[in-house]
């Protein structure tokens, strides 16, 4: 329980630096994977641009640059599941703070209700079981928004990697068709 406003306040200025903190370390992380994505890219399409040079023909410039395709979208694809991976541990990481900040605080804000309606003068009995059900009105309908929003984001995350796999498997299954043509 706060025994006094200061710690509410400091439990408050603590959880704003988890908060920033936390976000800061995903940032920093898709920033460093920008990097690597541009850089990869950078190299990537200097040895492909290498490649085309050596090509004899207009069918063997357009066979090799059909050769590319695929190993560029799986990057792709790759680059995509690392920025969901970090948000979503990001994300993760700071609903289970938020969650057991609202508890502690929930049970300490209890507490504090509790303390001043047991000194409550008689004859407020009504009062006193209306601001009860309130404190349980309102936890529940936090539980419920919780519960909601957890399972919308299991959806979201469902629906993303149903859409990668559909990608991946629709790319693989065109590369080979159109990688193998050869002029005559």
């Amino acid at each position: 329980m706060f025994a006094k406003p200061q710690e509410f306040a400091k439990s408050g200025l603590n959880f704003a630096q988890f908060f920033a903190n936390t976000t800061f370390d995903g940032i920093e992380r898709l920033a460093i994977l920008n990097l690597a994505a541009a850089r990869s890219a950078f190299e990537t399409s200097t040895a492909n641009l290498n490649t085309l040079f050596g090509a004899k023909d207009v069918q063997s410039f357009v066979d090799l640059q059909q050769s590319f395709a695929s190993p560029n979208i799986e990057k792709g694809m790759e680059y995509s599941r690392n920025v969901i991976a970090i948000a979503t541990e990001t994300k993760d990481k700071i609903a289970r703070e938020v969650e057991s900040h609202i508890a502690d605080t929930n049970a300490k804000v209890s507490g504090l209700v509790e303390q001043a309606l047991a000194s409550a003068p008689a004859g407020s009995e009504a009062t006193v079981a209306a601001v009860k059900s309130a404190i349980k009105t309102a936890n529940e309908t936090y539980e419920n928004v919780n519960k909601a929003a957890k399972q919308a984001a299991e959806v979201a995350e469902a629906n993303v990697s149903a859409a990668t796999e559909a990608t991946l498997k629709a790319v693989n299954a065109v590369a080979p068709k159109t990688g193998g043509k050869k002029a005559a």
